[in-house]
């Protein structure tokens, strides 16, 4: 995953030793002697990791990295810190002022590029993970198809969705929203584990979308077992009144009342061809499905049988 990388660092040969490596492996670089520069800088350019030497002259690097962390717009930059100290105290000076990972000179250049390439990873992925339910977003959702779909494997793909979910906000309020997509996410969780080997993955789009990645033959069943435990818990997030008759009142754009389904799931699944199917169009088959889903009244899975 390239990007950009600021290397902090005055001591020239080092600085330059360090911009060929990262060039090389496809990242640009800019490059600073000046540790009272690197807070103005990362503002200005927004670099994607900062590789930062702890002995500075004039401001000290963990200062620096303590800067860094503490103005939002640098306060989740990715920083590594390189230094000549090995002792065990001065790592945890560095780690303790919000370094992501710990260099000691002389170091091996294709460890120091690995270590750059992780850490973008981990914090890639990180930044995708859903705050409400803490499952991966789209950027690992994406990484997990195309690494299938890359390595051969059968594959297929699940889009799950809630009909009715606006008015069901609408009538009770986005906490009781977020509580009935916990429940959803549980019950897909508790299907993807019961699925065993190999092990399916489970990702949140955003709002009421998630997606599973599982093989052909794990897909039906462990969709269905996620709907119907959902289904099951449902009726307990509605107020007696409205659980009992089985729909909501709601007021639609008119300003006039109408009844409402209570919240169901539709699922849409499609499966790769051969291991050798474009992963993009296994997702839009998905969707497809999802559609097709979204038609029929309550909770259905509908399944891609063109292939």
């Amino acid at each position: 995953m390239p990007g950009r990388i600021l290397v902090v660092d005055d001591d020239p040969a080092v600085a330059r030793f360090l911009a060929q490596d990262l060039q090389l492996a496809g990242y640009a670089v800019d490059v600073l002697a000046d540790g009272r520069r690197t807070l103005e800088h990362a503002v200005l350019t927004r670099p994607d990791l900062v590789l930062l030497d702890v002995d500075l002259p004039g401001c000290d690097g963990v200062e620096v990295l303590r800067q860094l962390r503490a103005h939002p717009p640098t306060s989740s930059l990715p920083v590594i810190v390189l230094t000549g100290r090995a002792g065990a105290a001065d790592k945890v000076l560095g780690l303790t002022a919000g370094a992501d990972d710990y260099v000691v000179k002389p170091f091996d250049p294709l460890e120091l590029v690995a270590r750059v390439a992780g850490t973008l990873r981990r914090t890639a992925d990180f930044r995708a993970l859903s705050p409400l339910t803490g499952l991966a977003g789209n950027h690992r959702i994406e990484v997990e198809i195309a690494g299938r779909a890359t390595a051969g494997q059968r594959y297929a793909v699940c889009h799950v969705d809630l009909d009715e979910f606006k008015g069901f906000n609408d009538a009770y309020g986005f906490q009781r929203g977020d509580e009935l997509l916990l429940l959803l996410a549980s019950c897909l969780q508790r299907a993807v584990m019961r699925a065993g080997a190999p092990s399916a993955f489970l990702g949140h789009v955003g709002g009421d979308d998630f997606v599973v990645v599982c093989t052909p033959e794990q897909a039906e069943e462990l969709c269905d077992q996620a709907v119907t435990e959902f289904e099951a818990g449902v009726g307990s997030h509605y107020d007696p009144a409205d659980a009992a008759r089985g729909w909501l009142e709601v007021l639609d754009r008119r300003g006039e009342l109408r009844r409402q389904p209570l919240v169901s799931v539709s699922v849409g699944v499609a499966g790769s061809v051969d291991g050798d199917r474009d992963f993009r169009a296994v997702v839009a088959a998905a969707t497809e499905m999802k559609s097709v889903a979204k038609s029929v009244p309550g909770s259905w899975v509908a399944v891609d049988r063109r292939a």
